[in-house]
Parts: C-alpha cells; structure tokens; sequence
C-alpha cells in the first residue's frame, strides 16, 4: 500500500470501526451499581451526599431540613490504551493482523469501567467514603429520631471470600463513575510526528478522563463470612433495617448479589435451589446474581 494522506485517513476508519464495533457489543456491568456523573472540571465535590429528607404533615409553616452536609470529592484521572502499527506493515499490507488488536481494544474500553468500580469495591474495607468512615464498615455515623449519634454497620465481618449486596433500585447508586471525557479513538500519524518521522510508527489509542468513587454506603453491605441462607439473610435483613438521619427506614431493597468466581456455584445454588439441605429455600430468587473477577 501506497502511504498517502488518503490512505492513511481509510485506514484510520478501518481501525476505529473495529474498535467501535467491539466497544458497543461488548458487555458491562458496572452500571447496574453505578451511577454516571458528567463533570466539567479537574474535580467534583458531592456535598450533597448522605442527606436525607423525610415528609411531614405541612401544619403552620414550612420545616425548613438543614442537613449536615460532607466535603466528599473525586478528581479525575486521565486513562490511555496505546497500538503501534509498523510503516512496515502498512507498505505491506500486513493489516489483517491488527484488526483483532483493534477489537480488543474496543473490548477493553468497554470493560475498564467494570476493573475501576469493582476494584473500588473490592477496596471498600480499606478506602474511605463520604462520611470519613470505611465504605464497608461497623460503626458508620448516623443520627437517631432524637438527634443523637449512633453507629450503623453495613459490613458482616469475617475472614473469609468477600461477597457483596446492593441496591441498585435507585436513582443514586453505591457507586459513582464520574466523566469528564469519554471513551475516544484518536491518532498520531502525520509524517512530521515524532514517532513516525524517528521510528516509522504509527500511534493509534484511545484515551479517557475520569474516575469512580464511592455513592451512598447505605445501598450497600459486604460480609466475609460463610456465604450460605443464615449470613445472607442476615445481610438483606441489615439492609432492610437501615434508618436515616431522621430515624425513619430508608426502604433500602436489596436487588443484587456481587461474588467472585470463586463463589459461583454457592451463590447460584443459594439463589435458584429449591431445595437446600432438605428444606424449601425461602431465599430463592431474593436477588439477582452478578459474578465479576475483579472482586477477586
């Protein structure tokens, strides 16, 4: 192949539509914990979260609800995934080879909000949320109906496999993925380039700016223990009993269970037996089922 700026900008499109292609059939899963965001600065400050509001009835004037607010920002990050096609091979016409790179690339695109939030997870006994506390944690702050301050866990302890259950009904998420630019197929080709004047290469990528960070912790709950019907029941249980600021229930309905592979087989078997140790399993169906490696 004849190298030309025509030549160059076909195969430019060549390349991105099999990015593109493999990008929007790939599968993802972080948004069903996830809540997306657009930002349009280097970071976003969510001082907004962990309130809660409760209804009255309007008698005499409005009860006006001034709630603690918290100092909780994500700055973004910028993301790169970089291929390097030899002038070589362009002159060759040795391209078929990198089509299954560039699918791959699309793949991974798709995929990186998946090892961002999981891992964020995964990392909830150690990273800190909104309130200062551990996002999984024993003694998360929260008032009483009186005002008074008493301690909240959504974590069931252990020191076993992690396993994870969320609310993913809502609006607001456990997580928070914050865009300050998307997924973007881009090019560095021109002969006066660096990389293709020294090195006869040419650079085709995809670069992102974002980050994730933790939503509410009340949507979520992590245990170590055994998973087996007495744990998971405890943990839907938790959930269901969480109360806000105000010391009303928060409806909190656990939808999701999150395993690794690891714990698979008993999750599906917890979650679609009939029967469980000759007795009828009442958590049949409780939730849905996610199995995700980067929980590992």
């Amino acid at each position: 192949m004849q190298i030309t700026g025509s030549a160059l900008r076909a195969l430019y499109t060549g390349f991105n539509t099999h990015f593109q292609a493999a990008f929007d059939a790939a599968p993802a899963s972080f948004g069903q914990v996830t809540m997306v965001v657009p930002s349009n600065t280097k970071q976003e400050t969510y001082g907004w979260m962990g309130k809660s509001t409760q209804f009255r009835e309007w008698v005499g004037e409005r009860v006006l609800q001034n709630l603690e607010t918290h100092d909780y920002s994500i700055k973004n990050k910028s993301f790169e995934n970089t291929i390097v096609v030899s002038r070589d091979d362009i002159e060759d016409d040795s391209l078929g080879v990198y089509a299954p790179l560039f699918s791959q690339l699309g793949m991974d695109a798709k995929n990186h909000p998946d090892e961002l939030v999981f891992t964020l997870c995964k990392n909830g006994f150690t990273q800190t949320c909104f309130d200062g506390q551990y996002f999984f944690d024993t003694d998360h702050p929260v008032k009483d109906a009186t005002g008074a301050v008493t301690s909240v866990s959504n974590y069931g302890g252990g020191i076993g496999t992690p396993w994870y259950v969320f609310d993913t009904s809502r609006a607001i998420k456990p997580f928070i993925l914050q865009k300050r630019s998307d997924y973007k197929f881009v090019s560095l080709t021109n002969e006066t380039d660096a990389n293709v004047f020294l090195r006869k290469e040419y650079l085709y990528g995809v670069d992102a700016r974002l980050n994730v960070g933790y939503g509410l912790w009340q949507l979520a709950y992590a245990s170590k223990q055994t998973l087996d019907e007495t744990n998971f029941a405890a943990a839907l249980s938790a959930m269901r009993s969480t109360k806000n600021d105000m010391g009303k229930p928060m409806s909190i309905n656990p939808t999701l269970l999150v395993v690794p592979p690891t714990l698979e087989y008993t999750a599906r078997k917890l979650l679609n037996a009939e029967i469980i140790s000759n007795n009828s399993n009442v958590l049949q169906g409780a939730t849905q089922l996610l199995v995700t490696p980067w929980v590992s």
